[in-house]
């Protein structure tokens, strides 16, 4: 049998092969979404081929089969209890584990122990069997260890098994999760690279998949003829099309037995290859030829002594589609495309698209940041669709500083807004982001940069044209207030003048013993509570200079006296 020649293929064929080994059963999918997901395998991003494999894996989960999906270090740089579960375990969630796995952001750490931990107590592993697959390209990063939660798992669990499926691990880091399936009589299936993978798959699979004895046949009295294989399909994109004969294509062949209503029932098994020579006991297959996200199924009769032919019409379109923010530009890697089939979704990939799709009316959406551009394809089955598309992009990068040359040290807020105005006054929202040097990728117009640190707001309106960058400077004039109390006082900052309804301004509030807010340069009443007692000191503000105001208590305050 020819070697698996790419590592997608091989993660492919390793999920397929654990997922049975709990069908019927609950299981939790926890993906890696640390930011060391963004590193690239022959020319892909692992997060990439993380999505390709589910997608490919979960279009044939058992029916009966309970999946969820959890993640971890997708959402923030370094907490290590950023682990969230996506998808709940239930029946028919392949389509939006896959769809959960799309919008994955790789980030930040690897708390590999504590999200199995929560996978298993989600999946209530001390009272039912329960089974967690582990996708990871790194080592526990949250000091906690692997194996010691292993043990404990194994120990306080009914049944509960953990799989761990590893990307371009070593064999030393390997052994360092790997115990985390040895431990809990699990399986772990490295996907260093492709010969590597179908060496341990060839060990691993015959112990996960505890394939039931051949079926007896009783002697004929004709001898019957031995046939070196007797299942040879063949698949093409369209009628009458050539055969798909290229090895380099992800064409696979999955067979299940043929269910009541004859459609798929029992998973049978997969292969990965675009000439495939293989034996099957007789009988009546419910069989489907898959390339990328195009398929083909029908019943297939295996004979004894005969080969059977069956040819699968796939009904696909090579769309290759590569994402520009301007004319004559680079592919841009982060770029993503979506592509849906009369308004059913399909696929959401990165950087440059070259995918096999259903044949028919396909609506395409391809965004650089929140620049997107859409298109329209009467794709016919057989044809190449080959395209440049331009988002027409552009860079924004907002600089905020308290005064020129003084860059803003706190977590300030930065809300991109459209600058027309709506009738009931509003403005649409953008994008919204935090800190002192961020850069937005926009489509071509006019915006406002509205900024909010502490005490200190404003807008900054500024354009973009396509294929530019453009830098916005945002200068708060603005100073820094410390106030520091005796205790937890309540202290509110507000302005000197009155309104016309004789009220103050607030610019910002919080309490002691230490307050800090950032204000724009100016005067302003420091006002702080003492029990019911209120004290009001004056303090003027200069731009990018810091003011720390000690407030003590009156004695009339620290006496209980009357509110001022």
């Amino acid at each position: 049998m020819r070697m698996v020649r790419n590592i997608v293929l091989g993660v492919v064929a390793a999920l397929s092969f654990a997922l049975p080994a709990v069908a019927a059963e609950r299981a939790i999918i926890v993906l890696d979404g640390s930011g060391s997901m963004w590193a690239q395998i022959d020319g892909k991003a692992r997060i990439t081929l993380a999505r390709e494999t589910l997608h490919k894996v979960l279009a044939t989960l058992p029916d009966d089969l309970e999946l969820g999906l959890m993640a971890y270090g997708h959402r923030e740089k370094g907490n290590c209890a950023d682990i969230e579960m996506l998808i709940e375990p239930a029946v028919g969630t392949g389509a939006a584990i896959a769809a959960a796995a799309d919008a994955i952001n790789p980030t930040g750490m690897t708390p590999i122990s504590d999200a199995v931990r929560l996978a298993a107590e989600n999946l209530q592993y001390t009272e039912r069997k329960a089974t967690v697959i582990l996708i990871t390209d790194g080592l526990e990063t949250c000091e906690v260890d692997p194996c010691a939660l292993a043990a404990d798992l194994e120990s306080k669990g009914i049944d509960f098994t953990t799989h761990v499926l590893g990307f371009g691990l070593s064999d030393e880091e390997g052994q360092q999760v790997a115990c985390l399936a040895e431990n809990t009589g699990g399986q772990y299936l490295s996907a260093e690279d492709g010969d590597a993978l179908v060496r341990a798959l060839t060990t691993t699979v015959a112990q996960v998949t505890q394939a039931a004895p051949a079926p007896v046949v009783e002697s004929e009295p004709e001898p019957v003829p031995v046939l070196e294989y007797n299942y040879k399909p063949t698949a093409s994109l369209s009628e009458g099309g050539p055969d798909i004969v290229d090895d380099k294509a992800d064409l696979v062949w999955t067979w299940y037995k043929v269910a009541a209503d004859g459609g798929e029932g029992e998973y049978v098994g997969t292969d990965y290859y675009s000439t495939f020579e293989g034996s099957l006991p007789p009988g009546d297959y419910y069989m489907t030829a898959t390339l990328d996200y195009a398929n083909s199924s029908q019943v297939v009769t295996i004979e004894e002594g005969k080969a059977a032919a069956p040819h699968f019409v796939i009904n696909g379109t090579v769309l290759k589609l590569h994402p520009m923010a301007s004319e004559g530009g680079e592919v841009v890697d982060e770029a993503s495309t979506e592509v849906s089939l009369a308004g059913e979704y399909v696929t959401t990939s990165y950087g440059d698209f070259d995918v096999v799709v259903p044949a028919g009316m396909l609506e395409v959406t391809v965004a650089i940041g929140e620049a997107s551009v859409s298109r329209t394809y009467q794709a016919e089955a057989g044809a190449t669709i080959d395209e440049d598309v331009i988002v027409g992009s552009a860079t924004a990068h907002v600089v905020s500083e308290y005064v020129a040359g003084t860059p803003v040290a706190g977590d300030i807020s930065i809300e991109i807004v459209g600058a027309g105005v709506a009738l009931d006054g509003t403005r649409e929202g953008v994008a919204t982001s935090y800190g002192g040097d961020l850069t937005f990728d926009l489509g071509e117009g006019d915006y406002v940069a509205i900024y909010d640190l502490g005490g200190a707001t404003g807008e900054v309106p500024f354009s973009v044209k396509s294929g530019t960058s453009v830098e916005v400077p945002i200068v708060l004039d603005a100073g820094v207030l410390l106030v520091t109390t005796p205790g937890d006082n309540y202290v509110e900052i507000f302005s000197v003048t009155k309104n016309i309804e004789g009220n103050r301004k607030s610019f910002d509030y919080g309490y002691g013993p230490d307050f800090q807010t950032t204000l724009a340069a100016g005067d302003y009443i420091v006002a702080t509570r003492f029990g019911d007692a209120v004290t009001e000191t004056p303090v003027n503000i200069k731009a990018g200079e810091r003011f720390e105001l000690t407030v003590e208590a009156a004695p009339a305050a620290l006496a209980g006296g009357k509110k001022k």
